[in-house]
């Protein structure tokens, strides 16, 4: 095999993600809790000549439709050390998202692991603490560190909502600016491939209950490309369809930002 400087990197990503690694962050130590994953140091490479983040976005999410769900792939805990885990052989939505987005990121595979720190934990500092364990500050941090920016459609309102679900730090009061699920359908026209729908529950002790990717088939349909629990694997579902039956009301839609669009974050 030749060893390049980009198949150095390629074999690099492979070993992370095949057979752990440990590594520096936030000045501590931080292992790298993986599985078997082929595909991601290829899906990068082909990626990258792609023009933009939207494609990419739609490109490396294809190559994993099919992909099994998994829940509680994150490891750590008030009491237990935090583990940054890197895995591609099962998703829940949100570990669905960042992967791909931290992969639609990187100019070569080697870019991956602190591009999806960067994602997953406030400043990349991986402790739990810093984690983004709700989707609301998974948002507002990516935007804030200029990896995304905010999408307001028509009728956007602002919604204030008290959540509870990690007991350790107590309840959690948000200000969340929220497009009705009617005006994420009537303007679809305004969204792009890979733009990012996080719905909001209606349970009082969580903020929202999902997440996935705008993507648009080859005839139009509108569509979430998700990591979906009930049908056990990631694909695509026409986005009405999936907001009736679970009674969406509102939706939250950030847009991936190319490198390249600036540092700063900016509303779109």
């Amino acid at each position: 095999m030749n060893d390049g400087p980009e198949n150095l990197h390629r074999r690099g990503l492979l070993r992370l993600l095949a057979a752990g690694a440990a590594f520096i962050a936030g000045g501590g130590a931080a292992r790298a809790a993986t599985a078997r994953a082929p595909k991601l140091p290829g899906l990068i490479e082909t990626a990258h000549a792609l023009p933009d983040i939207s494609a990419r976005i739609a490109a490396i999410s294809r190559g994993l439709l099919g992909t099994r769900y998994r829940g509680h792939t994150l490891i750590g805990g008030p009491k237990r050390p935090e583990v940054f885990v890197t895995r591609e052989d099962g998703f829940d939505c949100v570990t669905f998202c960042e992967t791909v987005l931290a992969a639609a990121l990187s100019r070569r595979p080697d870019d991956f692991v602190p591009a999806l720190r960067m994602i997953r934990y406030h400043d990349g500092i991986v402790t739990y603490d810093a984690r983004n364990h709700y989707f609301h500050e998974w948002c507002a941090r990516n935007v804030a560190n200029g990896l995304c920016g905010d999408v307001e459609l028509p009728g956007a309102v602002t919604i204030e909502k008290t959540v509870t679900w990690h007991r350790e730090f107590g309840p959690r009061h948000f200000t969340m600016r929220v497009i009705p699920a009617e005006s994420l359908l009537d303007n679809r026209a305004m969204l792009r491939n890979g733009d990012i729908a996080g719905f909001v529950t209606r349970r009082s002790n969580l903020d929202y209950f999902h997440a996935g990717f705008v993507m648009f088939g080859a005839k139009g349909e509108f569509l979430l490309r998700h990591a979906a629990q009930s049908r056990g694997r990631v694909l695509d579902e026409p986005m009405a369809r999936f907001m009736r039956a679970n009674r969406a009301r509102y939706v939250t839609v950030v847009r991936p930002r190319d490198p390249a669009a600036g540092a700063t974050a900016s509303k779109i």
